[in-house]
């Protein structure tokens, strides 16, 4: 197999590069997790129109890509950043679930405004005491209203528009609830890293015909692609950050003396660190695989991200430990990047299933 980026892969890698280097230094995602929004709009903005939210999106849809490779690609290099704009829960959940074939209503005359900036998404799918057994809904959809309750909704708070899974008449369900809706609630909070979550519950929220996306056996192949797409995109951001916070921790040992010489002669450090470039390089080839198998069956794709989201989650702690422990206080303080690097890796492994959650999924679906 070829490991090599193709040319228009490397092309993107590259212009994504660039744009976080420039436009997103540490003292600019600074100022935006500290602002009301949690996210920048010109930020956003200028990622719309460098077609990053088109990239991860199938031709089919009027994307221009849409592959495991693509939102590798993107996530790697956004990760890097530690960008917390809503690429996620926009481009890779909504754009993802408005782009499938089967998707009616409004649906599609939506995407256009999405791919250009011009709206927000967010999947409300997650429920309260439901921890990560995302395939129990209570949240119910009786054909004409919505009721129920949705938690920890990334930038939930933030999106123009909900894509809601419910319980209706025909199964699982998937509907659109704009924000400001009549019987809405949206309770908008800060995470640990950063970024944007909210708690959301429907009361009675009226549902037309239009704003029902798909139901039965297509919503519920299209949910689990989508959920699949997510994984995927934070295993593929952890791999950024990680190789962030190896870059950060390999200069510090360079520059940092004691007893006269850099520390990074202490051969001690010296293995921790080859230990680390070891795990990381361990993750990226399962990343790869998990890349190469999201557009197979079900069953070979959820085995593959499950692998490779237990494998990051774990790698991703230990590089978490190691960056902050080898650079000693300086590693905890927020005003230091490799904090916030520790803080993201760290809630990596929380977000769509934990490391045992993953690996008890694997295998479960090996068996099979």
């Amino acid at each position: 197999m070829d490991f090599n980026l193709s040319e228009d892969h490397s092309l993107l890698k590259d212009m994504v590069a660039r744009f976080v280097r420039e436009k997103y230094g540490f003292e600019t995602r600074d100022k935006i997790i500290k602002s009301d929004t949690g996210y920048s709009p010109e930020i956003w903005a200028e990622l719309c129109e460098l077609g990053l939210v088109a990239a991860v999106l199938p031709e089919s849809a009027g994307g221009l890509g849409g592959t495991g490779l693509d939102i590798m690609v993107v996530m790697e290099e956004l990760g890097r950043g530690i960008v917390v704009e809503p690429y996620i829960a926009t481009a890779v959940l909504g754009a993802g679930l408005l782009a499938e074939e089967a998707v009616g209503g409004r649906g599609p005359g939506m995407l256009d405004d999405v791919v250009a900036g011009g709206k927000l998404l967010a999947l409300a799918h997650g429920e309260p005491g439901k921890r990560y057994n995302v395939g129990n809904i209570d949240t119910r959809f009786d054909g004409g209203s919505l009721t129920g309750a949705k938690s920890v909704v990334l930038n939930g708070a933030e999106a123009d528009t909900l894509i809601v899974s419910a319980n209706g008449p025909d199964g699982l369900t998937l509907v659109l609830v704009d924000k400001g809706a009549d019987g809405l609630s949206v309770r908008g909070f800060k995470t640990h890293d950063g970024g944007r979550a909210a708690e959301i519950s429907f009361d009675g929220v009226k549902v037309s015909a239009d704003d029902v996306l798909m139901s039965g056996a297509d919503a519920e192949a299209a949910l689990g692609r989508a959920l699949a797409r997510g994984t995927f995109a934070v295993c593929a951001e952890s791999l950024g950050v990680m190789e962030a916070a190896r870059d950060a921790t390999l200069e510090y040992l360079r520059t940092r003396t004691q007893f006269g010489v850099p520390i990074g002669k202490f051969q001690a450090l010296q293995h921790r660190l080859v230990d680390v470039c070891l795990e990381i390089e361990q993750a990226r080839s399962i990343v790869l695989l998990a890349a190469t198998n999201l557009e197979k069956d079900a069953a070979e794709r959820d085995r593959t991200v499950s692998a490779a989201k237990s494998l990051i989650g774990r790698t991703g702690r230990l590089t978490a430990e190691e960056a902050v422990q080898m650079h000693g206080g300086i590693g905890v303080t927020w005003e230091f990047s490799v904090a916030h690097m520790a803080k993201r890796l760290i809630m990596i492994d929380h977000h769509f299933g934990d490391t045992d959650y993953h690996l008890k999924r694997f295998q479960t679906l090996s068996a099979a």
